[in-house]
Parts: structure tokens; C-alpha cells; sequence
């Protein structure tokens, strides 16, 4: 079984508290139409636990399969630097048939960010270092593929589904309530 190498810290992009019962790390690719399928599960997952559940994202993209992996992990991260990760992050799951320039631009306006510094940041691959720090722990975690999932620093094989995910997370719950 495979432990999370990198604990989640102050770089992280996180929804709720690390102090939670259970800390969901998510590594994961905009352009996988798994991770697709996982993103609504994880809300519901957010809905169904509340503030027992802290969720914590992280980007591994497949720029070999999915072309736009990196630069929607770009424009999320651009959004990261002007405190708007997570909209930038559902509206791209939200939105993932559409990925490319005309989406990035068109989310740009509607988050209010500057459309010339995102181009900037697109060709020139900034915060690139900061993905592929995210793309190297997940490898050293034993990550090859996406979505893979980490429940309080232990892999879990998403084999259960979304269902199986909730399952593991209320038995880890109750488990600690003992």
C-alpha cells in the first residue's frame, strides 16, 4: 500500500480543515474524464461529511494523453495566485468538453482576472514549477494514474467507486469516534 510522501501543507489548495478526521487528497488531471466523474462525487462526498472531511487538491496532469491538462492546471494555478483556485477549479470540471484558450478566456472574464496575464502565463508556462512539484510527489507516492486518491496519507484504489470512497471515509470516521 502506498503512503502520501508530500503532507499536505500551506501550498496545498484546501477545502476545509487539515485538523480534520479525514484529509481526502485528490491528485488529479482537468482533461480526465474520470476525474471528471470523481469531481461531482467529491461534493457530494463534501455535502454528505461536512467539516469531518478536509479535501485537498492537487494537480498530476497527463499532458501525454490530455493535451489541455497542462494549461487548465495553468489557468487554475494563475486563478490560485488571485485567490480564486476553486472557482477556477469546478468551473474547469464544470466545463471540461470545452477545454482550450476560448474557456480560459471566457473564465478569466467571469472570475474577473486579467486576460493579458493569463495569456502571459499560459505561453510562458509559469507556475510550472509549482505543477510539476505537485506532479513529482504524486510519483513518489506511487501515483500513475488519474484520479488517485490518499485518505489521511494511505492510498485508496478507487475500485469501490465514489461509494466505496464514502464507505472508507465513514469507517474511518466511526473508527476514530471509538
Amino acid at each position: 500500500m502506498s503512503t502520501l510522501h508530500v503532507p499536505v501543507g500551506s501550498r496545498d489548495h484546501v477545502q476545509g480543515s487539515v485538523d480534520a478526521p479525514v484529509v481526502l487528497v485528490e491528485y488529479g488531471d482537468y482533461q480526465c474524464p474520470y476525474c471528471g466523474d470523481a469531481y461531482s462525487g467529491i461534493k457530494e462526498l463534501q455535502a454528505q461529511f461536512g467539516e469531518r472531511l478536509c479535501f485537498v487538491f492537487r494537480n498530476f496532469p497527463l499532458s501525454a494523453v490530455h493535451p489541455q491538462a497542462m494549461p487548465a492546471a495553468i489557468f487554475a494555478e494563475y486563478a490560485a495566485a488571485n485567490g480564486k483556485f476553486w472557482q477556477a477549479h469546478d468551473a474547469l470540471y464544470e466545463n471540461q468538453d470545452q477545454l482550450g484558450p476560448a474557456l480560459y478566456a471566457e473564465l478569466a472574464r467571469d472570475l474577473d482576472l486579467d486576460l493579458g496575464e493569463l495569456r502571459e502565463a499560459l505561453e510562458t508556462g509559469q507556475f510550472g514549477t509549482r505543477i510539476h512539484a505537485d506532479l513529482n510527489g504524486g510519483l513518489r507516492s506511487g501515483v500513475n494514474g488519474t484520479p488517485s486518491f490518499f485518505i489521511n496519507d494511505q492510498f485508496y484504489s478507487m475500485q469501490g467507486g465514489i461509494e466505496g470512497l464514502a464507505s472508507v471515509i465513514r469507517d474511518t470516521i466511526d473508527g476514530l469516534n471509538r
